[in-house]
């Protein structure tokens, strides 16, 4: 299936702008444009092209020397405080490395797993975690646990991405905020709900501008990858390996295109599409999201009606699922500072359905929501835990503050309107809230970020991997990344939708991936690697 089709409104063509004149009078959207010129004014100072040097032999990349601040500061290594196995340290880095002489410094947290085989050590491999939002520094010790071969020969290091985590952090809404954003449903398309929705986007936007401004411009994926740059020379490495799975896919890829000489290896597992906008690949979620759902969870628990009692087809299944839904529209469950409504329902499924070894819980959790007056209070609590931990507002200021800055976004939000109407209609589960996230990035208050544009020039053999059903970095996205880096090679998982396909199970991509790592033994072409589950 391709990406849904991107059409080009003519404003005011929309059958909802006559209702919404009132509300967004001619001045104001004169207002609005302004602003956004005046910040798009101030910031294009502050954008170097990423081609930069590319005629004089050097990286991409470079540009003036750091100030030695940067350069020669010393990583003070300790044992992680959450982590023994890890030892942590900070370094400090600019705000915005194109002027970086001005503005306060970031803190980026670090850590890193020695090789536990020292006389094989083959260097460093760094890692980076998803999102844009997830947190990474903790992540080098589950890697070193899964691929124990790869520990033995490599130094592994990971860090919190500017933004997140123990690095400096962006702050955008309160936990109470973050809930009214994410409340109600998403498929409501009344004209107060639509209201209501913009409203809520519209909030969090000035928010993440009120309360981290002079942050915010700088949460990108091109700085990040200026940040792992900076890690890389204070380890004293001349080049690095790379492991990126999911948005550190993209983190990779830019990486690799500003700095190519200083890669060794890469490997990039269930990739971002990153060859276009995140606008562009964001629309192309709703449909993989609902094919796994649809054509993946929904047979699984039609398969097992006797334990869950869910419906014995994928009819019955697909029936109950929206009489529940509806029933959780018209009823939330709450329970202490919790709220289960249609909008929860849907989240928790998105979640749970990155893994197919979360279905089990995903159908607990399903059948215990039938049966919540029967249940005792010790589980009614914990069940509220697992819908509250979907998101968090840490998570959602650097979601919102990447994938926001770093390419441009359709600005009318009459387009928003129309396109969310018709992803809810056509793919549910994740098209309902098409209009809600989209209409953040609408709203922004700063310009996108420098384009990198990734082509795989000067780069050794790339290493892609993905599952043909993964719900969230979806296979046609992967295909075009893969086309946009030029020699890399794409392992295809099929018969399997999970999300992350290393360490895993699979002898298949475990060998590939550590003939690759360890021997330097890249596949001549693309292949094929069967999961397990599909016999």
């Amino acid at each position: 299936m391709t990406e849904p089709e991107t059409k080009t409104k003519t404003p005011g063509k929309s059958k909802t702008a006559a209702q919404r004149a009132e509300a967004a009078p001619p001045r104001v959207r004169r207002t609005r444009r302004a602003a956004l010129a005046a910040a798009a004014a101030v910031l294009a100072g502050l954008a170097v092209p990423s081609t930069a040097g590319a005629a004089t032999g050097r990286d991409p990349g470079d540009a003036a020397p750091a100030p030695a601040r940067y350069t020669h500061q010393t990583l003070n290594w300790q044992p992680c405080a959450r982590q023994p196995a890890l030892d942590c340290a900070t370094m400090t880095a600019p705000r915005d490395w194109h002027h970086p002489g001005v503005g306060a410094d970031l803190t980026i947290a670090v850590s890193r797993h020695r090789a536990t085989g020292p006389a094989e050590r083959k260097g460093t491999l760094l890692m980076a975690a998803g999102g844009p939002g997830g947190t990474g520094l903790l992540r080098p010790a589950n890697l070193a646990a899964g691929a124990p071969a790869v520990a033995a020969a490599y130094d592994i290091v990971g860090f919190d991405q500017r933004g997140v985590g123990e690095s400096t952090k962006a702050v955008c809404q309160t936990e109470a905020e973050m809930q009214e954003f994410l409340a109600g449903d998403y498929r409501d398309q009344s004209p107060a709900a639509i209201d209501r929705v913009i409203a809520n986007s519209r909030k969090l936007a000035a928010s993440c501008q009120e309360r981290s401004g002079d942050l915010i411009p700088y949460l990108t994926t091109e700085q990040t990858a200026r940040d792992i740059d900076l890690f890389r020379g204070l380890l004293g490495e001349r080049k690095l390996s790379y492991y990126g799975p999911s948005y550190a896919s993209m983190i990779g890829a830019y990486y690799a295109t500003l700095f190519p000489r200083r890669v060794e290896r890469m490997v990039l597992d269930s990739n971002i599409g990153f060859d276009g906008t995140w606008e562009k690949y964001e629309l192309g979620q709703p449909m993989s999201f609902q094919r796994r759902f649809d054509e993946d969870f929904v047979p699984w628990l039609a398969a097992r009606d006797t334990t869950y009692h869910w419906g014995s087809t994928p009819e019955q299944v697909r029936a109950h699922w929206e009489q529940r839904r509806a029933a959780l529209h018209d009823s939330p469950i709450v329970e202490g500072s919790v709220t289960i409504g249609p909008n929860q329902l849907d989240s928790l499924a998105m979640s749970a359905i990155y893994r197919a070894s979360d279905f089990p819980e995903l159908a607990r959790i399903l059948a215990a929501v039938d049966n919540w007056q029967g249940l005792d209070q010790a589980t009614r609590t914990a069940v509220a835990k697992v819908f509250a931990s979907y998101l968090s507002p840490e998570f959602l200021a650097e979601y919102f503050a990447v994938t926001c800055n770093d390419t441009p976004w359709t600005r009318d939000l009459d387009t928003w309107i129309e396109r969310g109407a018709e992803n809810t209609a056509r793919w549910p589960l994740a098209g309902a809230r098409t209009l809600a996230f989209s209409a953040v990035c609408a709203a922004w208050p700063v310009a996108p970020a420098p384009e990198v544009k990734v082509t795989g020039a000067r780069l050794p053999t790339t290493l892609m991997l993905n599952s043909v059903h993964d719900p969230a970095t979806y296979y046609e996205a992967a295909l075009g990344a893969h086309r946009a880096l030029r020699g890399s090679r794409l392992v295809t998982v099929t018969g399997s939708g999970d999300h992350g396909q290393y360490p895993t199970s699979n002898t298949c991509v475990s060998g590939v991936v550590e003939r690759y790592l360890l021997d330097g033994e890249a596949p001549a072409r693309d292949l094929t690697c069967a999961s397990p589950q599909a016999g």
